[in-house]
Formats: C-alpha cells, sequence, structure tokens
C-alpha cells in the first residue's frame, strides 16, 4: 500500500468538509420549506394601494359601435394607461365587469369607482400571461356609467 502525500489529503478532507456542508444547509433548507412558517399561512391583510397610473384593456361585451373608443377617451382622460381594446368573445354581456389581473385589487376598484360601476362588478382573475393591471368588458349597462353621462 502506498502512503499518499499529504497536500492530497488535506484537500481531500477539505474536500469532504465542504460537501458535508453542503449537504447540512440543503437538508435545514428543506426541513424550513417543508414545515410551512406558520406567517405565511396567515391571511396578508389588504393594504395595497392602487398604482398612480393603470394599465388597462377594454373590451366591448355589449355590441354597440364605438363603445371601446369612448371609454379609452374617458380613461385616458382620467390618467389611465389604455393599452388595448377590441371585442369581447361575446356581445351578450349584460353587466360590466372590471378584472384584476396581476393581484392588486386596489387597481381594479379604483377602476371602477372612476368608471361608476358596482363594487360588486370587480373580480379577481390572475394571469401572469397578461403585462396590464386590469381588464374591463363592458356590458349592456354601459349607459349607468359615467363616461356615457
Amino acid at each position: 500500500m502506498t502512503q499518499k502525500n499529504p497536500t492530497v489529503n488535506l484537500a481531500l478532507n477539505l474536500i469532504i468538509f465542504l460537501l458535508a456542508g453542503i449537504i447540512i444547509y440543503l437538508t435545514y433548507s428543506i426541513s424550513i420549506n417543508l414545515s410551512g412558517d406558520e406567517a405565511k399561512k396567515a391571511p396578508k391583510q389588504n393594504t395595497q394601494v392602487a398604482a398612480e397610473v393603470i394599465q388597462v384593456e377594454i373590451l366591448n361585451g355589449c355590441g354597440v359601435s364605438g363603445i371601446a373608443d369612448r371609454f379609452t377617451d374617458f380613461l385616458r382622460a382620467n390618467g389611465f394607461d389604455v393599452v388595448n381594446r377590441g371585442n369581447y368573445k361575446t356581445f351578450d354581456l349584460d353587466n360590466t365587469i372590471i378584472i384584476d389581473r396581476r393581484g392588486n385589487i386596489a387597481n381594479a376598484k379604483k377602476t371602477a369607482k372612476i368608471l361608476g360601476a358596482k363594487p360588486s362588478s370587480v373580480i379577481q382573475q390572475l394571469n401572469e400571461d397578461y403585462f396590464l393591471d386590469v381588464t374591463i368588458i363592458v356590458g349592456k349597462d354601459y349607459y349607468n356609467l359615467i363616461p356615457l353621462k
């Protein structure tokens, strides 16, 4: 049996020590993630604040020609950034719906207030593929909203 160089022995011992440290760290990390911190499970308080500039899309769900343009002009005059407008998949929507897309419901509530829509018209439908804050689907109740008064 041959003896190894003391430098090689030292290097191997350091590698073993380093690997043991990594294993201990990973074990600790996994145990923390699996234990589920109670603070993470507690419901969050609604401390969200509406953004200064809210990015919205407006979809025509009532079938009235030009309604999205009227809403676009109104919202832009009130500081909103209208990034898209078009038609909804159907034109038989009775009530206007305001959808929070990013997880800040305060943006959707602020939009509903500016439009004069009922608070019950605000829903949350998160979608990471959307790069906007709020979707407005204009329903057949459009004549009750502020942009057309």
